[in-house]
């Protein structure tokens, strides 16, 4: 009896494991465009998704669009600082920063970044808005209450996202040289940096503050855990391919990685220098952004229907992406449904 009773057991452990998480939901947004950066503002039940030329405003408990906030030739990121009741959106292809209020959703000010900018950040500690600016290897530092530039620091290469320590530091992962560089938000210069090796092409970051641990999500196909005190990887797990976004559970100590392959990558941490991977979700076509909200922890995706590439185009341009069909953005919800 006991023998049946442990293979039933065995049996039954990757069945478990296997249903951790699932999709809960899916809203269907609409609209044309693509995306980028999902930003959630977890107090106030949003999602702020960049859509070209436009950053779309999702209700994160029933899926309606709130409002659309427009004047973007470039959509990347958004930054929110909710104390003062403003939001910043990166307008990369005019190398500008857009100002608006969090509550009407109108353009203020555009502000001056520079080349490329994408991914967008809040550093409370500090309470400066950081743009990281691909192109141009630098960040753009922002006054959010006076809407004016303080600095731009050279980077020493291309900058994807970002995350702040909350303080005094902040660190960027360079997708062309495969390093996290520090920023002291005191001084606004490049006080430290250092390689993800054996992880190439980092571009997704999440943190835990507690443990002073970074998660880089890498194109190569893994993500990198360093130690942020000392400027050194300590762990590599693998994740799923074409990577974008990254998360971090604190109560569940949980990272996460979005795919474009249509996975998002569970990973638990057994301790800050060990862990290992959960399971692989199953999630959506180009499923590679996503935000997630703490308190409840839900994970939010983006996903669309594709349709064919057309042979003329193909023809000329090998790499062209298959054009999105009308209607189809979607905004998927995956929840943990277990323990592990």
């Amino acid at each position: 009896m006991r023998k049946s009773l442990l293979l039933l057991s065995l049996m039954a452990a990757p069945s478990l494991a296997a249903q951790s998480y699932q999709i809960t939901h899916t809203y269907n947004i609409g609209g044309e465009g693509g995306w980028d950066y999902v930003i959630p503002d977890p107090p106030n039940h949003r999602l702020f998704i960049a859509r070209q030329n436009r950053v779309s405003v999702v209700d994160m408990n029933t899926g309606q669009l709130i409002a659309e906030i427009a004047g973007i030739n470039g959509a990347h990121g958004t930054a929110i600082v909710s104390d003062i009741g403003r939001g910043f959106a990166t307008s990369g292809n005019d190398s500008s920063i857009l100002m608006f209020d969090s509550k009407s959703y109108k353009g203020l000010l555009k502000i001056r970044a520079a080349e490329d900018a994408d991914a967008i950040i809040y550093d409370p500690a500090s309470k400066h808005v950081f743009s990281f600016n691909g192109d141009a290897n630098t960040s753009t530092v922002v006054d959010p209450r006076r809407g004016t530039v303080i600095s731009n620091i050279a980077l020493g290469g291309k900058p994807e996202y970002g995350q702040s320590s909350r303080d005094g530091k902040v660190y960027v992962n360079l997708v062309d040289s495969s390093q996290i560089v520090e920023i002291d938000t005191k001084t606004n210069t490049v006080s430290r940096h250092w390689s993800t090796a054996p992880c190439k092409s980092p571009v997704s970051m999440a943190i835990d503050v507690k443990r002073q641990r970074l998660f880089s999500g890498c194109r190569s196909g893994v993500m990198a855990i360093s130690d942020y005190a000392k400027g050194t990887v300590v762990a590599t797990v693998p994740i799923g391919q074409g990577v974008d976004g990254a998360g971090w559970d604190p109560v569940r100590r949980d990272a996460y990685a979005s795919n474009g392959d249509g996975t998002l990558t569970v990973i638990h941490q057994d301790s800050p220098d060990k862990y290992h991977v959960v399971e692989n979700v199953q999630t959506g076509e180009r499923a590679r952004n996503m935000g997630l909200d703490p308190a409840t922890h839900r994970i939010f995706l983006v996903t669309a229907k594709f349709g064919p590439v057309p042979a003329e185009s193909t023809a000329t341009n090998p790499r062209r992406r298959p054009p999105m069909i009308p209607g189809s953005f979607t905004v998927l919800v995956v929840e943990p449904v277990g323990t592990h």
